[in-house]
C-alpha cells in the first residue's frame, strides 16, 4: 500500500464473463451485482471501510486516503494527519478538517470571523478591513481610520 496518497473509488458492474473477482477486504469471491474498485483491487461495497470510523467509503464519496497502512475517509485522514493551526481571533486550535476564513496570513474559525470591536458577522460580499491585524467592519474602520496601516478586503 502506498503511504500518504489520495485514491479514487469507483463503483463498477460485476461482469459475468471473465475471471471471478476476489474481494481485497475479506478474500471471498464477489458475487454482488456491483463491486468497488480502489487501490488497484476489487472490494465488496461492505468491505471497503474507513479504518477509524468504519464508514463505507463507497457511500461517502469517490475518494479515499492511505497512510501508515490505513485506509481512511477524508475527515479521518485530516483529523489524524492534517495540519492544525490556531485561530487569529480566539487563539484556539482549528482542526484540520474544519472550514475556515482567511485574511492575509491569518486563519479564523467561521464563528470568529467578525468585527473584533462590535462583533458584527460578515456575509458574502461585505467589506471588511484588516487593521493592525484586527478584522474591522466598515463603520469601526471609518471611526478609527485616522491611525493608518490598514488594508481593505471583500468577502
Amino acid at each position: 500500500m502506498v503511504f500518504d496518497k489520495e485514491e479514487s473509488v469507483s463503483l463498477v458492474p460485476l461482469q459475468s464473463k471473465g475471471k471471478p473477482r476476489v474481494c481485497a477486504g475479506c478474500n471471498r469471491r464477489i458475487m454482488d451485482r456491483f463491486m468497488l474498485e480502489a487501490l488497484d483491487r476489487y472490494w465488496h461495497e461492505d468491505c471497503l471501510k474507513c479504518a477509524c470510523c468504519d464508514c463505507r467509503l463507497g457511500d461517502v464519496g469517490s475518494t479515499l486516503y492511505t497512510r501508515a497502512n490505513l485506509i481512511l475517509c477524508h475527515k479521518d485522514y485530516l483529523r489524524l494527519f492534517g495540519v492544525t493551526g490556531n485561530c487569529a481571533a480566539c487563539s484556539k486550535v482549528i482542526p484540520a478538517f474544519e472550514m475556515v476564513m482567511r485574511a492575509k496570513e491569518n486563519v479564523y474559525h467561521l464563528d470568529c470571523f467578525a468585527c473584533q470591536l462590535c462583533s458584527q458577522r460578515f456575509c458574502v460580499g461585505d467589506k471588511f478591513f484588516l487593521k493592525n491585524n484586527m478584522i474591522l467592519c466598515q463603520l469601526d474602520y471609518e471611526g478609527g481610520h485616522q491611525n493608518g496601516n490598514s488594508e481593505r478586503q471583500v468577502l
